[in-house]
């Protein structure tokens, strides 16, 4: 099975921590630094929404150039090949691959012969609401961006190393049958604590 990162609703807060510590990090080493996860709200409660690495991964199968590929249990986008036609991002079932860009950084001074900056300064621009499927603006290349469970780095995800609830976790094959037996202990015991402070309850008011 391919590992991913899931979420716990009842411990995130929604501060935002793992957005920003994906940004970084990918930025640290050259890459998009648009984060791989959003923070969503439904009702009262948050969470961060990203890449399940499919197992049937539908958006490696609609890539025209095979930028998104099956390898070390997991789904890997390769920035560097990605042409930004946005189709993986169309057929995510989970909405995790997002379009976004940026001015190259260094470039070299003989590419502004080629297209100054001024001569783009009448083009217009996307608003900065504006739908990121729908966005364009001149002299920046938009390439899908998703989850890459900071594959580059050795501490694993930072997503789910900065979290200050643990409301992040790694799945991993070897480990979730740990989790899923923590998950079905704390079933059991929530009940059996109820019925404890309602003991103790009944015997005070007596």
């Amino acid at each position: 099975m391919n590992r991913f990162v899931i979420a716990e609703p009842q411990r995130c807060i929604g501060c935002n921590t793992c957005m920003a510590a994906c940004s970084e990090v990918h930025q640290a080493v050259g890459l998009q630094a648009h984060p791989r996860l959003t923070v969503v709200k439904v009702e009262d409660q948050t969470a961060p929404m990203l890449c399940r690495h499919c197992e049937d991964a539908p958006c490696a199968s609609v890539c025209p150039v095979n930028a998104i590929t099956h390898e070390d249990n997991m789904i890997f986008l390769n920035e560097s090949l990605c042409i930004g036609c946005k189709l993986c991002g169309l057929v995510c079932p989970f909405g995790a691959i997002t379009p976004s860009g940026s001015k190259p950084v260094n470039l070299p001074a003989v590419f502004d012969h080629f297209v100054p900056e001024e001569m783009l300064a009448d083009v217009p621009a996307s608003l900065p609401t504006t739908n990121p499927f729908l966005a364009w603006n001149a002299g920046i290349r938009a390439i899908a961006v998703k989850c890459d469970l900071c594959a580059f780095s050795d501490e694993g995800p930072a997503c789910v190393k900065v979290c200050p609830t643990d409301a992040l976790h790694l799945v991993e094959e070897d480990s979730l049958e740990e989790q899923m037996k923590a998950r079905r202990l704390d079933s059991v015991m929530e009940p059996m604590t109820s019925l404890d402070d309602l003991s103790t309850l009944t015997q005070e008011r007596k």
